[in-house]
């Protein structure tokens, strides 16, 4: 496979479809199956603890954008390149292949080999393709969104994708061969990054055909090739079968159980799923036809959910699970230490903690969400949560940089996050002129971290006069309440892959999925906009400077700290498990994990 380097990473919302943070998640507890057991072709297999249950086999929309859905859905595709550890774009030819044929207009050629694969044995084609350029590009919709609450107040809004449809929705429809292996994409302006644009295919186009009333998928591409691009000007009336293929695109992968149609949980790539228990476990087995990449070298990977951070732990030292990745912590790291034989890896991650206010509700005020952040005791949640485990952590002073990307520096001078250092309840006092507005906080209370913090927080508003609800939600609950208008704050995570810059738009673009606080800014957007068409990395740093300045001054929130992690795996694995800061983690090289 050839190795392409890319852009340096320009912001810690580096791409689409970024997936809400690992941390924090189910507490179940999972089966016991035994770890590292041999199969009657030698591979054995390997038990994997992660935090959060599994919900869904389309990690693209916004219900199914988490961290443990992504890396099921990783597991189980394939396609034209993923990213390393190094931070690197890692072409694989076995799958197929992709060449930019022109600058002007950009124009980017895609072809698929020969023998590429669903596991129920049909083609991989170009199909599958169309159906995700008319998702991430949202070619079709013509809503007018309401900036404070998001609702569309006309015309139709059909995909829920939970990335950006910024860059590919400045591309016209895709120019597919008559034999389905080749599509090609032209953009009508240049793209930043258009070489992450598509890697595997999302979910299978045959089946949202079928399962949407629909022949094949050639009548679904026929389908998408007849309409015309939304135009929010002159909205369209609703077409009825594609409200019907996104109402199927958006909820009908959803599942916390093993579905009884097998084509609901397709793959095309090094594993297949095989069974789930709903908020326990998820079990993938080796795709035995898969030769469009690295063939898998274990039989079978059980992936449990364990919430709990000591027993992650306590399952690794007992021999029940062979990986575990559990809520970093000093205690956590400690406990991991003291087993015996288990190796450790740990560093920054390409994620942070953050508060974030709504923009409508009790802070439709800019002054009173000014007087709210003025409050958030951030040097004390770093203390509490990050410094035992790195006695260098600092707060984070950026919404769209970590402390070792360029720009970072400039970004905090810059942006006035030096005016939120230190707590100050005289100064939210005097804002607030004798009100006493309730808030209400949402966060995940399954999560160690989260609830110190909001305690944190919680207690410093209150003496400044704030009367603050506790909205904390249950693991499997609070991801899916972002954005449905029940809270007026909420502590959570983002994670990303680690290259590209169009995930900026994906949660500060006005109207976007991710967008849940519904921060709306039309010169935020203009610089967006530049930014997802700009190729020179130092005018990509000096874009997000002048965004990440224009989130401050509107009172957005407050970044907490970018987030640390640990993993640990016993002496029985060797080879592929790499600490890897970007959302997927040691799930990068899942087909190099091994026993010995």
């Amino acid at each position: 496979m050839r190795v392409t380097r890319i852009s340096k990473i320009v912001g810690a919302a580096a791409i689409a479809a970024l997936a809400l943070s690992a941390c924090g998640g189910n507490t179940g507890g999972g089966n016991n199956a035994a770890s590292g057991s041999s199969t009657s072709s030698g591979g054995g297999q390997i038990t994997v603890a992660e935090v959060n249950g599994f919900s869904s086999f389309n990690q693209s929309t916004a219900n199914g954008n988490s961290d443990i859905n992504g890396k099921i859905w990783y597991s189980t595709h394939a396609g034209f390149n993923y990213i390393s550890k190094d931070l690197e774009v890692v072409k694989n030819e076995k799958f197929g292949k992709y060449e930019k044929v022109s600058d002007d207009p950009l124009t980017v050629k895609y072809t698929i080999n020969d023998g590429v694969k669903w596991s129920d044995g049909t083609p991989v084609t170009a199909d599958d393709y169309v159906l995700a350029w008319a998702v991430y590009s949202g070619w079709y919709d013509d809503a007018t969104l309401d900036p404070n609450t998001g609702e569309v107040t006309k015309g139709n809004q059909y995909f829920e994708y939970a990335g950006t449809t910024l860059g590919l929705n400045n591309s016209k429809f895709p120019t597919v061969s008559e034999d389905k292996k080749s599509f090609t994409i032209e953009y009508t302006v240049p793209y930043a990054d258009w070489e992450i644009a598509f890697n595997a295919p999302e979910v299978p186009a045959h089946v949202v055909a079928k399962k949407s009333g629909l022949a094949d998928a050639n009548a679904l591409t026929s389908l998408f090739k007849g309409m015309k691009k939304g135009d929010k000007a002159s909205p369209a009336p609703k077409n009825a079968q594609l409200q019907k293929v996104a109402d199927f695109y958006n909820k009908g992968f959803d599942s916390t159980s093993l579905p009884s149609d097998p084509s609901l949980y397709l793959s095309n790539g090094p594993f297949v799923v095989s069974s789930i228990t709903d908020g326990e476990s998820v079990t993938l087995k080796k795709n035995p036809d898969y030769t469009w990449g690295t063939p898998a070298k274990v039989d079978t990977i059980v992936m449990r959910t364990i919430g709990d951070t000591q027993a992650q732990v306590q399952a690794l030292k007992n021999g029940e699970v062979d990986i575990a990745a559990p809520q970093a912590s000093a205690d956590t790291l400690t406990s991991l230490e003291e087993i015996q034989g288990a190796q450790i890896q740990k560093g920054d991650q390409l994620a942070y903690d953050h508060l974030d206010l709504n923009y409508s509700g009790v802070f439709a005020d800019k002054n009173v969400r000014d007087a709210f952040m003025k409050t958030v005791p951030r040097k004390q949640i770093v203390e509490g949560i990050l410094t035992k485990m790195k006695p260098d952590a600092k707060i984070l002073d950026s919404q769209l940089f970590v402390p070792a990307q360029d720009g970072y520096e400039k970004a905090a001078q810059e942006n006035g996050s030096q005016n939120y250092q230190d707590v100050d309840i005289e100064g939210a006092k005097k804002l607030l002129a004798g009100k006493t507005p309730t808030v209400r906080i949402m966060y995940n209370k399954d999560n160690p971290n989260r609830v110190d913090a909001y305690t944190l927080i919680a207690q410093s508003a209150t003496q400044a006069g704030f009367k603050i609800v506790n909205n904390g939600a249950a693991a499997k609950e609070w991801s899916g309440k972002l954005g449905d208008g029940t809270y007026d704050a909420t502590v959570f995570g983002w994670t990303n892959p680690g290259v590209g810059v169009v995930g900026t738009s994906q949660i500060f673009g006005t109207g976007q999925s991710s967008n849940f606080n519904k921060f709306s800014s039309p010169e935020a957007d203009k610089l967006m906009s530049e930014l997802n068409k700009t190729t020179d990395d130092a005018k990509k740093t000096e874009l997000q400077q002048q965004i990440d300045k224009l989130v401050w001054d509107s009172k957005y929130g407050l970044p907490l700290f970018q987030s640390y992690g640990v993993e640990a795996f016993s002496d029985r694995v060797t080879g592929g498990v790499n600490y890897n800061p970007q959302q997927y983690g040691v799930w990068w090289d899942v087909w190099d994990w091994q026993l010995k």
